[in-house]
């Protein structure tokens, strides 16, 4: 088991290993393994356990493409940036440099579909359960991962309550899939969990317009309710940046593993929650992700001051018409997800997106049933989006129609 690295040392580690490009970058698939799972322990302390090399299977592959990141000179120079950001609220000048890196070809079917069986298992520690998507060639011989460290899937116990998922790494060392456990809850994906008190905690504090102050009868999960249709602005981006917060643990994390694999390519991916943390992290980063079914997350990375590349298209959200979530419509306080006690009241997204309309083209109905990870791989990855048109999925665009609004107050949409 490894723990994170002191504090000191992982910033000046990560201001030296911020521009490096992947020495093996290549178009052709590449070929990854489940390598460690992460987790965090104490409220906001990384750590990692390797899975031992019984359980590992055979390789898959995942198709690739030349990619374009946009990254500041110097990871000093980014965090003066938001420094700047958040004193004058204004963008400040800041140099970013261009990278081309091997990433997920989003064109292709089975890129999604690998992908979105990836995250999928993060919600799980056991590759016997039921719900464990077996990847290509994969052998699950139905024991836990980490039967070695313990006789409890490491990260699952009882009292983790935390940010988790798995680590995958290419046969040569040269790429890493970091993927990042979205929301447990009974109606979302993954079942309950240890995890589902601190999960709704970050959507609440992430996707809402004041802490979750949904109606009179709410408690809010911050102390920014001003009193009326007023919300401390500057209380709510305070409170996003604590130590046990998700965000915070998320870049912890990357730099852990930049450490781990120094001359690797980094992408993330993710579902719902873990999808959204996914994009604030390759915003931040600028490393490709690919991000399932996510709340609106750029009125959250507006609150975390992360300064505007030139672009974001190396993100990239896919999700589908009938899931209100993504789309920004399981509002109000009869809304399913007002009675699960989520305010997911956000809507815009960093980056370009793969839209799925199953509603108009497969006559589906909107349900946050739909939302679940599980749901995706089976009902809309399963097949080439348009056959007839030789479309595995969806071509790729970008929201357009959407503004996101930072105001006092609580009612209003993001």
């Amino acid at each position: 088991m490894l723990t994170s690295l002191p504090t000191t040392l992982r910033l000046v580690l990560a201001a030296f290993l911020w521009n490096k490009e992947p020495q093996n970058a290549t178009p052709s698939p590449i070929r990854f393994q489940l390598r460690h799972e992460h987790a965090v322990v104490n409220g906001s302390r990384s750590v990692f356990a390797n899975v031992p090399a019984s359980f590992l299977g055979d390789h898959y592959a995942i198709p690739t493409t030349y990619i374009e990141t946009p990254r500041p000179f110097s990871a000093a120079a980014f965090a003066d940036a938001r420094l700047f950001l958040m004193r004058h609220a204004q963008s400040p000048v800041l140099e970013w440099n261009h990278i081309e890196v091997a990433g997920p070809d989003v064109t292709k079917r089975e890129t999604l579909l690998q992908l979105a069986k990836m995250t999928s298992n993060s919600y799980y520690g056991d590759p016997g359960h039921h719900s464990w998507y077996s990847l290509d060639g994969w052998n699950t011989a139905g024991f836990p991962l980490a039967t070695a460290i313990s006789s409890t899937p490491f990260g699952w116990e009882p009292d983790a309550d935390g940010f988790r998922g798995h680590v995958f790494v290419s046969d040569d060392n040269s790429t890493v899939v970091i993927s990042v456990k979205g929301t447990s809850g009974p109606w979302i994906a993954g079942g309950e969990g240890p995890t589902k008190a601190k999960d709704k905690l970050n959507d609440n504090l992430l996707f809402s317009c004041c802490c979750a102050r949904v109606g009179p009868t709410w408690y809010t999960v911050c102390d920014c309710y001003a009193g009326g249709d007023k919300c401390d602005q500057n209380c709510v981006e305070r409170a996003l940046v604590d130590d046990s917060l998700f965000y915070p643990i998320g870049t912890k994390l990357y730099n852990d593993v930049a450490y781990m694999y120094p001359n690797a390519n980094i992408w993330l991916t993710g579902h719902s929650l873990g999808g959204s943390l996914a994009a604030l992290m390759g915003a931040t980063f600028g490393v490709p992700v690919v991000a399932f079914e996510t709340p609106g997350e750029k009125m959250a990375a507006t609150r975390l001051h992360l300064p505007s590349p030139p672009s974001t298209h190396h993100i990239t959200h896919v999700y589908h018409t009938g899931d209100p979530i993504p789309m920004g419509t399981c509002t109000g306080v009869t809304s399913s997800c007002a009675m699960g006690g989520y305010a997911l009241e956000s809507k815009c997204h960093l980056g370009q997106r793969i839209l799925y309309d199953t509603v108009t083209k497969r006559g589906w109905s909107v349900d946050a049933r739909q939302h679940g990870i599980q749901f995706i791989i089976d009902k809309v990855l399963n097949e080439d989006w348009d056959a007839e048109a030789g479309l595995e999925v969806p071509p790729v665009d970008v929201q357009t129609d959407c503004v996101v609004s930072i105001s006092s107050s609580s009612g209003g949409r993001s």
